[in-house]
């Protein structure tokens, strides 16, 4: 089944790539139909992201070549959507 959705802890450094571009190559990325990146904290040398990257046939192991490539290390795989639709998840009261 093809992975449709996955949200990444990421932490990248603040030097090098910026946030705009590093979602433009993650798009540009075969199977990739949307990136969000939001940052989640920011220290004096490093900022942490979460990335949602949604698309018909995600490639794993290409998302995460690029990501080292730019510098940046994954922390977790916060969530994954495999299958002909995506699931969302319930949502607490």
């Amino acid at each position: 089944m093809p992975i449709r959705r996955l949200v990444l802890d990421v932490l990248k450094p603040i030097r090098g790539t910026s946030i705009v571009d590093l979602a433009e190559k993650i798009s540009s990325i075969e199977g990739v139909d949307g990136v969000n990146i939001s940052v989640t904290d920011m220290d004096v040398e490093t900022m942490g992201l979460m990335i949602v990257i949604e698309g018909s046939n995600l490639n794993f192991e290409e998302i995460k070549k690029l990501l080292e490539e730019e510098g940046c290390a994954i922390h977790s795989i916060d969530e994954v959507a495999s299958g002909n639709k995506i699931v969302e998840g319930r949502k607490e009261a």
